[in-house]
């Protein structure tokens, strides 16, 4: 029986912009790896498939409201795998800030250390703070980063299979540690990046990290459709996201590609209460907790909007609002106008709506009720599994694990033990075969291609 894939996305204190204001929360801990790994050990024993660890390479200019740094997500996820042995490891890692070589190694030794556990969420990076900090003047353009995005991807992928699955061979009788036949360089020469190679690590247990993606504007599905085995996405409603599931995966069949091995996982973010009242009341506790400063600077972000000095009690001026087209391409700027349109809230109402998970589902009930709603949205041809983005942490992931998840094990949706001990495995993913495996020992190209 095919069932729900779901990972913890982990943010430091919550995915709610108070949660760290919130009673019993625990902000000194956010810089302490034995908080997160202790939270990846509970999320291993709830037989989860991966964590995910989100990461950007510049600071907002909003963190005097909230927990908005960053830890580097490969140094944060080598002190989980060796705190853990079979849940997944997913690091986001930009493809506009990084080189290819570089982000080639790191995942290397991830997915070595971790025996076959990583996974690479691929961003271009949106925040356009970043480009100062890498020495360029302005942030590229959204079509120049995918272009480059793409370019990165095929090098990277090459890297990985630059040392054959028998290259190291290790026989201490004979003196041979390596054939070197078997390990090739890439010699890439593109329109944005020149590689020689190979890797200087061994081909790793998964043969490559699972290729995740988020982003859901019209370049970012071509991309997951080309290159994607996860996508993370954020939706409000079960339609958008059949819409989406639909589009998304007639994109990857288009493209020769398996639908059925690119998982789609939306963004949940539960508030639960042993009554609905209870679930609704906790997370109006949580919204009181809002600053509005803080809220304002996260809708401007989103929209594009200035709406400091309006009054937060009255309508969102919907005329003001730029065009799709003038905003670009940010998708979760049509996920918000979406919200205003279908539920035309007051301004408080919009920041409120929005201060769970930064546009993603935000739901309140009861274990049953929240379990209803995602084997909905999973047999209903939406999603084939979750991120699941707790309002606040540890308590928010903990009553998840103990409630909701042994009624998803009741109907069948979900693991009672892990069948393998690789992100791959978790996600039903083969294991790909090196591009190099068939060469000829002259370096040819294998014969049949």
């Amino acid at each position: 029986m095919t069932q729900l894939n779901l990972n913890l996305f982990v943010y430091p204190a919550g995915h709610h912009e108070a949660a760290w204001r919130f009673r019993g929360a625990e902000p000194h801990r956010v810089l302490d790896i034995t908080y997160y790994q202790e939270l990846a050990r509970r999320a291993e024993a709830a037989t989860f498939d991966a964590v995910f660890f989100a990461d950007g390479p510049s600071l907002p200019d909003n963190v005097r409201y909230a927990s908005r740094f960053r830890l580097e997500p490969f140094t944060w996820l080598s002190a989980i795998a060796a705190a853990t042995s079979h849940i997944g490891l997913i690091a986001t890692a930009s493809t506009t800030y990084l080189e290819p070589y570089n982000l080639a190694r790191l995942f290397a030794s991830l997915d070595h250390l971790s025996r076959g556990r990583a996974g690479w969420n691929i961003v271009t990076t949106g925040a356009p703070q970043a480009a100062q900090n890498f020495g360029l003047d302005e942030h590229p353009a959204h079509g120049s980063r995918y272009a480059r995005a793409d370019e990165f991807v095929e090098v990277v992928t090459a890297l990985w299979d630059s040392w054959e699955d028998d290259a190291l061979v290790i026989d201490q009788e004979a003196g041979i540690f390596a054939d070197d036949t078997k390990i090739h360089p890439i010699d890439h020469s593109g329109e944005r990046l020149r590689v020689r190679g190979p890797l200087n690590t061994p081909r790793i247990p998964q043969g490559r990290p699972v290729y995740v993606q988020a982003g859901s504007s019209e370049d970012g599905k071509g991309f997951a459709a080309r290159h994607a085995e996860a996508i993370f996405t954020a939706h409000q409603t079960l339609a958008n996201a059949r819409d989406f599931y639909a589009d998304v995966k007639s994109r990857v069949k288009a493209a020769g590609r398996d639908p059925g091995l690119v998982k789609v996982l939306p963004g949940i973010s539960p508030f639960i209460g042993s009554t609905e009242a209870e679930a609704l009341a906790l997370r109006e506790e949580f919204n009181e907790l809002t600053q509005p400063e803080y809220s304002l600077h996260q809708l401007r972000h989103l929209l594009g909007i200035d709406l400091t000095g309006y009054d937060l009690d009255g309508p969102v001026p919907r005329e003001e609002l730029p065009t799709h087209e003038q905003r670009g391409y940010g998708s979760r700027f049509q996920v918000v106008v979406d919200i205003i349109d279908r539920e035309q809230p007051t301004i408080r109402q919009l920041l409120h709506h929005l201060a769970g998970a930064r546009g993603h589902w935000v739901t309140a009930g009861t274990p049953e009720q929240i379990a209803d709603r995602m084997q909905e949205w999973f047999e209903g041809g939406a999603a084939d599994g979750f991120n699941v983005m707790p309002p606040y942490l540890n308590g928010g992931f903990d009553v998840f694990a103990d409630e909701v998840v042994p009624i998803l094990r009741r109907r069948g949706l979900f693991r009672k033990e892990y069948d393998g001990s690789t992100l791959r495995s978790h996600y039903g993913l083969p294991r790909p075969a090196s591009q190099y495996a068939s060469r000829a020992p002259d370096g040819q190209a294998p014969t049949g291609t």
